[in-house]
């Protein structure tokens, strides 16, 4: 039966659980259930999404800033389609819009200071390195021994912050989609979610970096199952992290019963 935006019961407030590594594979499972139950539409919604942010990424100058911005907007509507499962209604393609309607600005800011973040942190890189080295890169030619080890510091300092700032922005479109949170608090708050739970993650990227490794092999046609999972274990994480509930009510009810 389908539930009218004005009868779904809201949001409960924030708490950050430190949940077992081992909920990553609950995670992943959970995910997949929410996969499975449209997915059709699921992989629709991944190629609208195909169609509309790889031109706009090809734009000269602007694009990979425009599709930078814009992908917090689109990650936010994912997950009211996430929610909208869970509340027993229908996933539609107006959800992967629904972040155009409520918030836009905060996810827009979202993006904004993730973009900002990966440009401090590769000026950092570039500025680490030496003339001749820069110049060896953009021409596309081989570096030698001396100067692909000169990178390797830098680099190392370049991963130490992209970590944090890939842990802020994990959660923010979530956050600030769903939970109406301002860019700032709903990075910071990511952060905090990360951070207590480090090793749950860990495993998390370990196996969707094998089934995405996995996914590549028949001409990447995977992409359009394993990316969407993704998607969907992200809500299942941010539900399970945040005490949300998953469940439809109809489980729910069953389980109680």
């Amino acid at each position: 039966m389908m539930v009218s935006d004005n009868e779904v019961t809201p949001l409960p407030p924030l708490t950050i659980k430190q949940v077992p590594a081992l909920n990553a594979i609950t995670w992943t499972k959970k995910g997949f259930q929410l996969f499975r139950e449209n997915p059709a539409m699921w992989i629709i919604l991944f190629v609208i999404y195909l169609i509309i942010m790889v031109p706009i990424s090809m734009i000269p100058g602007i694009g990979s800033i425009a599709s930078t911005l814009l992908a917090p907007v689109f990650a936010a509507g994912l997950m009211w389609g996430c929610q909208a499962i869970t509340r027993e209604q229908d996933l539609e393609i107006n959800h992967l819009f629904a972040g155009f309607k409520k918030n836009t600005r905060q996810l827009i800011l979202v993006g904004a200071i993730y973009m900002v973040s990966l440009l401090v942190i590769a000026v950092f890189v570039i500025m680490s390195l030496d003339k001749t080295t820069i110049e060896t890169m953009m021409k596309g030619q081989e570096l030698n021994p001396a100067q692909a080890a000169a990178m390797m510091f830098p680099l190392l300092i370049a991963m130490f912050f992209l970590v944090p700032v890939i842990m802020a922005y994990w959660f923010a479109p979530v956050l600030a989609g769903l939970h109406n949170l301002a860019a700032v608090d709903a990075m910071q708050l990511s952060f905090n979610a990360c951070l207590r739970n480090i090793l749950p993650f860990m495993l998390y990227g370990l196996i969707f970096m094998g089934l995405l490794v996995i996914s590549i092999i028949p001409f990447g046609l995977g992409l359009v199952i394993v990316v969407p999972w993704m998607m969907t274990s992200l809500y299942a994480s941010y539900a399970d992290i945040f005490n949300i509930p998953l469940a439809k009510a109809s489980d729910q009810t069953i389980a109680s019963a």
